[in-house]
């Protein structure tokens, strides 16, 4: 009886201290944001805002260019998300469906470059957009965000597409579709938890991306809100309260869009995983 009440309570117990660990950085920052400055600096610490306030906010949306950066992030993200998507969705049913020579080499050469870190990559990457003078623009950001994401995002989609069954499709076909409308039709209804889970995880990559932007974009604007959220620390110093509601303004795109999709997007990232 003690085993089993044991074995009950380990894993709720591990589950809430990982819960706390991972949520009260982000209850912090939030709640900080809304604080007094008194508060914020006070050695005693003050857990719940009780005076609250908007001046943080107001403070870190003045900065110069701030919407041009809220629009370039927005443009950049939903553009490399969505190239990415398109670009996928063919590649994974063709890796998925279609049986032709290096189709395996294909697949490696996929893992080998979701493994690969960017970063070493941004010299070569700056040395190629400078020579093709666009430098400074958000169409050279838009192609490489869209293929740091596109290898995942192949790889999630194919083992959807691998787990739906080739009768569904040829039944289609028999019924007088063709293998376009087919697909349309029979298969693409059914990736809607991999496209969820691959959509999220695109957006996060794009939106969080920091190297490229500060390497390829000089510009003030043509900079995306990473470059914004950055400058605090030398534009205002030690004003933890403007800095902690500029980095809740850049997370709330994340944290809503997690909230929409993350029950289709965990089912997604699990199937995706082991399908195929």
């Amino acid at each position: 009886m003690k085993r089993s009440l044991f074995g009950r309570l380990w894993p709720n117990i591990t589950a809430a201290i990982l819960f706390i660990g991972f949520v009260f950085p982000v209850y912090w920052m939030f709640a900080t944001s809304f604080k007094p400055i008194g508060d914020i600096i006070s050695e005693d610490p003050v857990w719940f805002p009780t005076d609250v306030t908007f001046e943080h906010f107001k403070t870190a949306t003045q900065v110069d260019h701030f919407w041009t950066y809220v629009t370039n992030s927005l443009i950049v993200t939903i553009l490399a998300v969505t190239f990415s998507l398109v670009i996928a969705l063919i590649g994974s049913f063709a890796l998925a469906r279609m049986r032709f020579k290096g189709r395996r080499g294909f697949i490696i050469v996929f893992m080998l470059a979701q493994m690969a870190p960017w970063e070493v990559m941004v010299i070569a990457i700056y040395m190629i957009v400078r020579d093709a003078d666009m430098l400074n623009s958000l169409v050279p950001l838009t192609a490489f965000y869209t293929m740091m994401i596109l290898p995942f995002t192949i790889l999630t989609l194919r083992g959807f597409v691998a787990a739906v069954p080739k009768e569904l499709e040829e039944s289609a076909m028999v019924d007088g579709c063709t293998r376009i409308e087919a697909f349309r039709r029979v298969i693409l209804p059914l990736l809607a938890p991999g496209l969820m889970s691959t959509s999220m995880f695109g957006f996060i990559t794009a939106w969080n991306e920091f190297a490229l932007i500060l390497v390829l974009n000089k510009d003030a604007e043509s900079q995306t809100l990473p470059l914004w959220l950055s400058s605090f620390q030398t534009q205002f110093g030690n004003d933890w309260g403007a800095t902690m509601a500029a980095s809740s303004l850049f997370a709330i795109p994340v944290l809503i869009l997690f909230v929409f999709l993350q029950r289709k997007a965990v089912s997604g990232l699990t199937a995706g995983a082991v399908k195929g």
